[in-house]
């Protein structure tokens, strides 16, 4: 297997050039290819000798991945199904906000081991993970398309903290050669305990989006399987260490299933441990993914969220993207492995 070009330091790329006998000067030029443009393709470094191009191309996977696949709604959020250097696919999400600021939603594994029963992301479980260098190339492939994001979420496929070595590697090469502000930059987690101990461990300043998606443990388990399944207030305990090492306020992301979770009791129980554990609340309205769960109705969604509001808690409501076609974490991949067999 080749390195990836997207990732190298700037000090590896005068080694490189070294060895080949290459200027120094170049190994600068190629850095800020990578790191000021976001350009990882050398095809597209025009201020390089051709011999040199074809040699990083030779020598890397440079680009390791590229679009498969662009799925565009009218309110100008586009899905990209990207495929990668051994022929996985993940996807990416840019995702325009009306007051002209642009977020990225990344994947950080293709599939997803955890497996939440309403999730396409999990559906085919997980193939394997992505390694920093791909997440780079993930936030390259938004830049060439919408230009610089203000904001990253690692809220695509896969579960981030099972990563944990390589999305930090990615985090730490964002908020270094990329230069993103860690407030910038929020990390999802389906509350894998071991992996929040270790985000906390960085102390950085990066946000914290734990999807929750039930108060008691009962109703929790009939959404999350067992296997990477923790206890609801080992869960919130983790997430506060998280808050104490960092000092940002997380979030308690929360799915809403009809007749799941969406009781007025399970409102009043969230609200009160949001307040308890002084997180806010974020609701989603399930997105239908053709499992056997269903999206509440209106009235119940309204009327859930008026309840956790009143126990004291911040709560907002995910503004819906992107129409309802393909529009889930996964869904897009999920649909090419259905049309064309398992992937490779």
């Amino acid at each position: 297997m080749k390195p990836f070009l997207m990732g190298r330091s700037e000090a590896e790329l005068t080694a490189y050039a070294g060895e080949r006998g290459i200027p120094a000067f170049r190994a600068r030029q190629i850095a800020s290819w990578l790191y000021r443009h976001a350009v990882c393709d050398p095809d597209a470094m025009k201020n390089l000798p051709a011999e040199l191009r074809t040699a990083l191309k030779n020598d890397f996977y440079a680009p390791g991945c590229r679009g498969a696949e662009t799925v565009a709604s009218p309110d100008g959020v586009e899905k990209l199904l990207l495929t990668l250097y051994d022929g996985e696919h993940v996807e990416m999400v840019i995702l325009p906000a009306e007051d002209g600021r642009v977020t990225f939603c990344l994947s950080t594994q293709v599939g997803c081991p955890v497996r939440c029963r309403f999730c396409a992301s999990g559906r085919h479980g997980l193939v394997r993970n992505l390694k920093a260098e791909e997440m780079l190339e993930e936030f390259a492939c938004g830049v060439a398309r919408a230009g610089r994001p203000d904001n990253l979420v690692f809220m695509g496929i896969g579960e981030g903290l099972l990563n944990f070595d390589e999305l930090a590697a990615a985090l730490g090469r964002l908020t270094g050669e990329f230069g993103m502000s860690p407030r910038r930059i929020t990390v999802s987690t389906s509350g894998y305990v071991p992996g929040m101990e270790r985000f906390a461990a960085l102390r950085r300043e990066y946000n914290l989006a734990v999807s929750l998606h039930a108060a008691d443990d009962a109703t929790r388990a009939k959404l999350i399987p067992p296997h990477f399944r923790y206890p609801v207030q080992d869960i919130l305990r983790a997430a506060d260490a998280v808050r104490e090492s960092n000092g940002r306020q997380y979030t308690l992301e929360y799915t809403l299933v009809a007749g799941i979770n969406d009781s007025p009791e399970a409102a009043e129980e969230l609200g009160r441990l949001a307040v308890a554990h002084r997180a806010k609340v974020n609701l989603i309205p399930y997105n239908e993914t053709g499992s056997e769960f269903r999206r509440p109705e209106r009235p119940v969604i309204a009327e859930f969220e008026r309840r956790v509001a009143a126990a004291g808690a911040r709560v907002t409501r995910r503004v819906e993207r992107g129409g309802r076609s393909t529009a889930a974490c996964g869904q897009l991949r999920s649909e090419r492995v259905n049309h064309g067999g398992e992937e490779r």
